[in-house]
């Protein structure tokens, strides 16, 4: 049994419960999709970008002593990219607009990430 529809499910339950969230999508950490709720974003240019910014992220809290690599926060003109581990093998991508609650988009979104880093974890290796 595929986890793409669990995961699925677990972004559009983000969008739900976040307010101007504007989509979600979690892949590799090597950049490859495994699922996504995008629907003005091309996912396989933005899980490469998130593997990317994810890899010197971690180089950073390496750097500086801070422990693993748990989620960045990206802010740009019109919004927001914030990444959250999800687990060993995934990061969770959460796109969302400036009027958004950036205090709730972490709460809900590290939640998610918990769920979705225990379904990825525990399926088998595509």
């Amino acid at each position: 049994m595929t986890i793409e529809p669990r995961i699925r499910e677990e972004l559009h339950t983000l969008r739900d419960q976040v307010r101007h969230f504007q989509g979600g999508m979690v892949a590799s950490v090597d950049g490859m999709v495994i699922a996504h709720d995008l629907p003005d974003i091309e996912p396989d240019g933005l899980a490469a970008l998130t593997a990317a910014a994810i890899g010197v992220a971690k180089r950073l809290t390496e750097a500086t002593g801070q422990g693993s690599f748990e989620e960045s926060l990206t802010r740009g003109a019109t919004g927001y990219i914030a990444a959250y581990s999800a687990g060993r093998r995934a990061v969770l991508t959460a796109v969302a607009s400036t009027d958004t609650n950036v205090g709730r988009l972490h709460l809900q979104a590290r939640k998610a990430a918990e769920r979705i880093g225990a379904l990825v974890d525990t399926a088998p290796h595509r």
